[in-house]
């Protein structure tokens, strides 16, 4: 049974502050048992609250998993701030992408469906735009399809590092991962002119 002081501090909980909490078991609990597994009940009891407080948040597991995907997204677009330096924001993904293996899973599945990219992934005009602008003049505009470019860049960006983890070098840890991902996308990126040597 909670003590009285921290049922207090759940009741004067605010909304926002109790949603990103359920969002963050709900992120925690895929981790450890896969998606499969995730329920209203599971968060609740994960919480320690009653199944009517996750239902008045999220009214359905779909819901939940919506939001959590929502959640994951926002993580990715942290890497598109031009507020840190480019190779601060090539290690965000490649972590991201390391440290979530089962959020991983749900994005391929989204991935592969149809519908527009922009529901899942709302940068996707601003970086095929980025990528047209960066080589507009360049002998490489004609040749180079953006859009295609950077589905080659996502889905290297997400899929790589966990092929080369569970398959290439399993032995590695996440860390020496994360360093030889970056370094041979900066490399990749110098290359093609996008980035400055």
């Amino acid at each position: 049974m909670a003590s009285p002081r921290i049922k207090a501090r759940r009741r004067n909980k605010c909304f926002g502050d109790t949603h990103s909490e359920m969002i963050e078991t709900a992120v925690r609990l895929i981790a450890e048992r896969g998606v499969d597994s995730l329920s209203i009940a599971a968060v609740a009891r994960a919480m320690g609250i009653n199944r009517t407080t996750v239902y008045y948040h999220f009214d359905s597991r779909d819901r939940l998993i919506a939001e959590v995907k929502a959640w994951s997204s926002s993580q990715i677009a942290e890497a598109f701030s031009a507020d840190q330096p480019r190779p601060e924001r090539i290690e965000h993904i490649y972590r991201f992408v390391l440290e979530h293996p089962e959020l991983l899973k749900m994005w391929i599945e989204d991935f592969l469906a149809e519908g527009d990219i922009r529901h899942m992934y709302p940068h996707w005009d601003q970086l095929v735009g980025g990528i047209r602008e960066r080589f507009a003049g360049t002998g490489l505009a004609q040749t180079i399809d953006p859009e295609v470019f950077c589905v080659n860049l996502l889905t290297s960006a997400f899929i790589g590092p966990r092929v080369f983890k569970n398959r290439v070098c399993p032995e590695a840890d996440n860390q020496a991962v994360v360093e030889r991902f970056k370094a041979e996308s900066i490399r990749t990126l110098q290359t093609i002119g996008l980035i400055q040597g």
